[in-house]
Order: structure tokens, then sequence, then C-alpha cells
């Protein structure tokens, strides 16, 4: 079991050390997930490849977040989805503090 700073320094040292180096920053790879994202919702649930949707990096923080959360909801609250959901809420709430554009 880990104690709650062991968690947060655990969440740290993924979205400040090595996986950023390895993957690039979250405000990249989060923009261009967001922009995989808003191609599947048209063609997929709006039916329209030319509809307006809009998914930016804090959303995709908060959407992965909640994959987090539905993990631990359904019994697999590993300590490994704690300190991913510490990740994405750290990341969402440095990227809400910038403005966003959606297609950029």
């Amino acid at each position: 079991m880990m104690t709650r700073s062991e968690l947060l320094h655990a969440a740290e040292v993924c979205v400040c050390g090595q996986r950023e180096e390895d993957y690039g920053t979250p405000e990249d790879s989060f923009r261009v997930i967001g922009e995989l994202w808003e191609t599947y919702i048209k063609e997929k649930c709006v039916g329209d490849p030319a509809a307006e949707v809009c998914i930016v990096p804090e959303d995709v923080a908060a959407l992965l977040a909640l994959l987090k959360i539905a993990r631990i909801a359904t019994g697999h609250g590993k300590s490994d989805n704690w300190v991913d959901l510490a990740g994405y809420a750290a990341c969402g709430g440095e990227l809400q503090s910038r403005p966003a554009v959606c297609g950029k």
C-alpha cells in the first residue's frame, strides 16, 4: 500500500521524468490524441466528417482520468491506476491554465 506522499511522488516521476523524454510532452501527445478522437467521433458518433467537434488537451487529460476512475470503480484499483489518475489530474490542471485552440 502506498502513502499519499509516495503516490504523488510516483505520479510526479511519471509526468515530469523519463516518460516525457520517451513519449514527448503531454501538451503534444494530448493534442494529437484529441485530434484523433475528434475524427473518430465525427465519423462514428455524429456521422458527419464536417461536424464541429473540439477536444482540447485538457479534455484528453480529463477523459483519461475517467478511464482510470472506471478501472477503479470496476474493482481494478491497483496503485498504478491511482498514480496515473494523479498524473492526469496534474497534467490537466496545468494545461487548463493555457489557451487551447481546436485544430491546432
